[in-house]
């Protein structure tokens, strides 16, 4: 029986779906009976306190006048991971995002040496799309992903992304290991539940349709189209927003609520851990994102039982069936998507088959089990190749 591994993880600790899917994998692994180590700025956000299995250490940033905290951020990381290698004898060093974590690992196996653990990157999207096809990173993104034991990837069409806007030889194997969800977890109503609603909207008719978003509302996500869809489907019968999340773009979105008049039909949840009772009192699930490189709060939507209009980018098309678990639109296409919406709303037992087929799809293909599987075979592959303890 092969030996339980010391893996350390390093993530953004803060609200979006990298996060979440490092935290899911090591409380995964850490299930199985391996050592897990977060090496982090900050807890992330969905990792309890006191995990079996798991131990946190944060990343000390010193107050140097000559250094901002951002760019002391690399260097204070590779030092942490340097001292947690050392000290616990890490098998594997399991990094989320090729900028600065997978650099920062690159660094510090320079330093650990013939003892340094082997380097895993998982890539996330933006970190290929937006920085790591930027001219001023993408020597350092290329050169740290080629430095890596192995890379992973959420979807077939983010592997092919790095390998083409990195000019990457397609001799490097990239594995593509899908996001999942824990569909113990998020599970749909036994029975209709709109208490959650009116505690938002006190004037919450019976028959009211719900349309929910879930992000963290930075430009990419197109929060005004979201805005735009619901408008479109409010002024067709009597609607209501759940936005959940939050970021630079919420501003932007109060603003053309109040211009469209809208705003007492929306409520702003803020972040939120857990936030299943909305979803489960939603109708419809709308991710009208510019790309996706995968579209984790859309599996969380399917696995609840929402049909989920989204556009068809990125990798979204591997995880949204057009026509079956939900529709997917153009990039743009409000008209589009309020279309759908008003389509499904009008048609209850569309809805309901839709949404049972989302729900299908997740249990089918994505749960936790397989896919962290999966990473443990990819490290005691490169473990094995390496020869390294």
């Amino acid at each position: 029986m092969s030996r339980p591994l010391r893996i350390g993880i390093t993530c953004f600790a803060t609200y979006g779906g990298s996060g979440v899917v490092a935290t899911e994998v090591g409380l995964g692994l850490a299930a199985r009976g391996h050592d897990v180590h977060f090496i982090a700025r900050s807890l992330p956000f969905r990792l309890p306190v006191g995990a079996p299995g798991v131990t946190f250490h944060p990343v000390h940033e010193p107050d140097h006048a000559v250094l901002r905290p951002d760019s002391a951020y690399p260097i204070a990381l590779a030092s942490a991971l340097i001292e947690v290698s050392r000290q616990h004898q890490l098998d594997v060093l399991h990094v989320h995002y090729a900028v600065p974590h997978a650099t920062a690992a690159w660094l510090a196996r320079d330093v650990l040496g013939p003892d340094a653990p082997a380097l895993v990157t998982t890539l996330h999207g933006t970190d290929i799309t937006l920085v790591g096809s930027d001219s001023t990173y993408l020597p350092i993104v290329r050169a740290s992903i080629l430095k890596s034991d192995a890379v992973t990837t959420p979807s077939a069409w983010l592997r092919e992304a790095t390998w083409q806007r990195l000019d990457l030889p397609r001799t490097l194997p990239i594995d593509v290991i899908a996001n999942f969800v824990d569909a113990t977890a998020w599970y749909p109503a036994a029975q209709p539940d709109r208490a959650p609603l009116r505690a938002l909207f006190a004037d919450l008719a019976p028959h009211e349709a719900v349309l929910a978003h879930v992000s963290n509302f930075r430009p990419i996500k197109r929060l005004q189209d979201v805005v735009a869809v619901f408008a479109r489907v409010h002024a067709q019968r009597p609607a209501r927003l759940l936005l959940i999340g939050d970021g630079p773009d919420r501003v932007a979105a109060e603003h053309q609520l109040v211009a469209l008049g809208l705003s007492d039909r929306v409520a702003f949840l803020g972040r939120k851990q857990r936030f299943l009772p909305w979803l489960q009192a939603a109708d419809v699930f709308l991710l009208p994102s510019e790309n996706e490189s995968f579209g984790l709060a859309a599996l969380e939507a399917m696995a609840v039982g929402l049909p989920v209009l989204a556009t068809d980018v990125g990798g979204l098309p591997e995880v949204v069936v057009h026509g079956e678990t939900g529709w997917l639109s153009p990039l743009g296409d409000v008209d589009a998507m309020a279309h759908h919406a008003l389509q499904l709303l009008a048609d209850p037992a569309l809805q309901s088959r839709m949404g049972g087929a989302a729900r299908a799809r997740v249990l089918a293909a994505f749960q936790p089990d397989a896919a962290v599987a999966r990473y443990e075979a990819v490290y005691r592959r490169v473990l094995a190749k390496n020869d390294r303890r």
